[in-house]
C-alpha cells in the first residue's frame, strides 16, 4: 500500500479564525487536524469520562447511564457492507467485553470478540448533561439544526414515536477497546464530519474522493471493507494505486474530515470519541449527488416492474429513503424551509438594523451565499426534472412561517450565526426576541405565494425574494 505519512495538516485551533476554516477547508474540502483544543475548552466529558490516568472510564458510564440501549459492532465479524452489529445495554456492553481495573479499562475479556458501541446518540439521550459543547468551526450545522426541529422522513407505515431517539440526529459518541475499528466508508449523505478524541488515540486513513473510484469494483458497486485485507486484483484492478494520507490523532485532538474522502479508522488505545455528521450550503450539492446516484440506482434495480407498478416513482422514492436516509421529497422540504429561514434571518436583521450592507454585513453574506448554494441545488433539481407529479408533496410557506418549529429553527441559525461571527449585538436579540418578532409575517407575507411545488417555484421565490432587499443581492458568481 502507498502510505503517505502527516499530509493532513496539522493547526492549533488558536492559529485559526472561522473564515480560515471555512476558505482553507471547508470550501477546499480538505481534511484538517485541530490540536491544542483541550487545553482552552473545560468540557465535562474530559472530567467524568477520564480516570486521572487519561484511560476512559467506562464504570462511569455503567453507573450513570447503563441502562441507554446502543448499538456494539463486533469488529471481527463482518455483515454485508458492515460488521455485525447487536444491541444491548450501555452496562451489557461494559460487563461482556471489559474488565475493570483500578477504574481503567483493559483489553477485552472475550479473545474472539472486539466490541466497538457507536452511533450512540447522546446528546439526544441526555439533554441536561451537557457533555460538550460544539467547537465554533463546525456549528453551521444545517443538518442537526433542522432535525432538532423537524424529522427528516416521515413515513406514516413505519413512523413509531418511542424510536425518536435512534433517528433525530446525527451527533454521537464512539466508545472502544483497543483493537477496535471502523471499514472502509464515506460519511453518510456525504456530509462532513468532525471526531474529538475524549481520550485514547486513532489512527486514519484517508482517500481523496478524485481516487474513490480505485477501491471500487468494475462496475462501481462494491467497495472495498478493509485495505489491510488482501484485496484481489481482479476484483479492484485499481486498489494498488490508490495513495492513502495517514493521521495519527491524540487525546483532545479533532479530525476534520470534508465531504466524499473515504476514510478507515483504527483505536490504538482504548478510546472514547464525540463524532457529529453536518452539512451546511459549502456542500449541499455533494448531499444532491449522492441523492441522485443513489436514487438512479433504485431505478435501475427495479426497472423491470416499472410497466406493471402503479406508483413506480413513489416506489423508487421509498427506496431511496430506505437506503439513504432522505428521498428527493425530504430533501426539498429541507431546503425548502432553509430557504424561508433564510430569507426570515435577512428580513429581521434588515428590518432591526437598516442596511444590512451597513451593519451585521457578515451575517448577511453568510445568509446570502446560503441562498445562493440553495438556489443552484434547485436549478440542478429542476434540470433534471426532479419531483415531477409532485402535487401532493408542496410546501405551504404560510402554514411554514406560522410554525413554531420553523420560528424555533430561525432563531437557532440567528443565534448560531450571531455566535461564530461574533455580532453580540444580534446574539442579544435572538435571546430576548420572541417569535412573532424574528418571523414578521406582514412582512413576508407581501411577497410570498402559496406553496412551492417544484425546485422551479424555489428558485423563483429565492430570486423575487433577494430582489426585494434592494442591496441584498446573490451575484452572478454566487448563482
Amino acid at each position: 500500500m502507498n502510505i503517505k505519512k502527516g499530509e493532513i495538516e496539522k493547526v492549533n485551533w488558536k492559529n485559526l479564525s472561522y473564515s480560515e476554516f471555512v476558505e482553507r477547508f471547508m470550501q477546499k474540502n480538505q481534511p484538517l487536524l485541530l490540536n491544542g483544543f483541550s487545553e482552552h475548552h473545560n468540557w465535562r466529558a474530559s472530567v467524568d469520562w477520564v480516570t486521572p490516568l487519561g484511560h476512559p472510564n467506562f464504570q462511569f458510564f455503567s453507573t450513570n447511564f447503563g441502562d441507554s440501549k446502543v448499538q456494539v459492532a463486533d469488529c471481527d465479524t463482518r455483515e454485508f457492507t458492515d460488521q455485525k452489529r447487536e444491541e444491548m445495554l450501555v452496562s451489557e456492553f461494559i460487563g461482556r467485553c471489559l474488565q475493570d481495573v483500578e477504574g481503567s479499562a483493559v483489553q477485552c475479556s472475550n479473545s474472539h470478540s472486539v466490541p466497538y458501541l457507536k452511533d450512540w446518540h447522546f446528546v439526544k439521550e441526555y439533554p441536561e448533561y451537557v457533555a460538550y459543547k460544539t467547537p465554533m468551526f463546525f456549528c453551521d450545522d444545517w443538518l442537526n439544526l433542522y432535525l432538532d426541529n423537524y424529522r427528516m422522513h416521515t413515513d406514516s407505515d413505519t413512523y413509531q414515536e418511542n424510536n425518536e431517539i435512534c433517528c433525530s440526529d446525527y451527533r454521537f459518541v464512539y466508545m472502544g477497546v483497543k483493537g477496535s475499528w471502523t471499514p472502509l466508508h464515506a460519511n453518510v449523505f456525504r456530509s462532513y464530519s468532525w471526531s474529538a478524541n475524549v481520550c485514547g488515540k486513532k489512527r486514519w486513513l484517508f482517500l481523496d474522493p478524485s481516487q474513490h473510484h480505485l477501491v471500487f469494483d468494475r462496475n462501481m458497486k462494491n467497495c472495498v471493507y478493509n485495505i489491510f485485507d488482501e484485496v484481489s486484483d481482479s476484483k479492484f484492478p485499481g486498489f494498488k494505486k490508490a495513495i492513502w494520507l495517514e493521521r495519527m490523532q491524540e487525546a483532545g485532538e479533532i479530525i476534520f474530515v470534508p465531504s466524499g474522502w473515504y476514510h478507515q479508522v483504527h483505536n490504538l488505545e482504548d478510546t472514547i470519541s464525540i463524532n457529529h455528521n453536518w452539512f451546511n450550503a459549502n456542500n449541499l450539492s455533494w448531499v444532491w449527488n449522492l441523492l441522485l446516484r443513489d436514487y438512479n440506482e433504485a431505478n435501475e434495480y427495479i426497472e423491470d416492474i416499472k410497466d406493471v407498478c402503479e406508483d413506480f416513482e413513489g416506489l423508487c422514492q421509498r427506496n431511496l429513503a430506505a437506503n439513504t436516509g432522505m428521498n428527493f421529497y425530504d430533501f426539498f422540504t429541507f431546503i425548502s424551509r432553509f430557504t424561508l429561514a433564510n430569507i426570515v434571518l435577512l428580513c429581521y436583521i434588515n428590518g432591526r438594523h437598516g442596511n444590512i450592507t451597513q451593519i451585521s454585513s457578515t451575517i448577511a453574506q453568510h445568509l446570502l451565499m446560503n441562498l445562493g448554494s440553495i438556489r443552484k441545488v434547485a436549478s440542478e433539481m429542476k434540470d433534471r426534472h426532479a419531483l415531477k407529479g409532485n402535487q401532493d408533496r408542496a410546501v405551504d410557506i404560510i402554514e411554514t412561517l406560522e410554525d413554531p418549529s420553523f420560528c424555533k429553527l430561525c432563531m437557532d441559525i440567528g443565534r448560531t450565526y450571531a455566535m461564530i461571527h461574533e455580532e453580540s449585538h444580534l446574539s442579544f436579540d435572538f435571546e430576548r426576541a420572541s417569535a412573532g418578532e424574528i418571523v414578521d409575517l406582514t412582512v413576508l407575507k407581501a411577497y410570498t405565494s402559496s406553496q412551492f411545488y417544484t425546485p422551479e417555484d424555489l428558485v423563483e421565490f429565492i430570486d423575487n425574494a433577494v430582489a426585494e432587499h434592494g442591496d441584498c443581492y446573490i451575484n452572478s458568481s454566487a448563482i
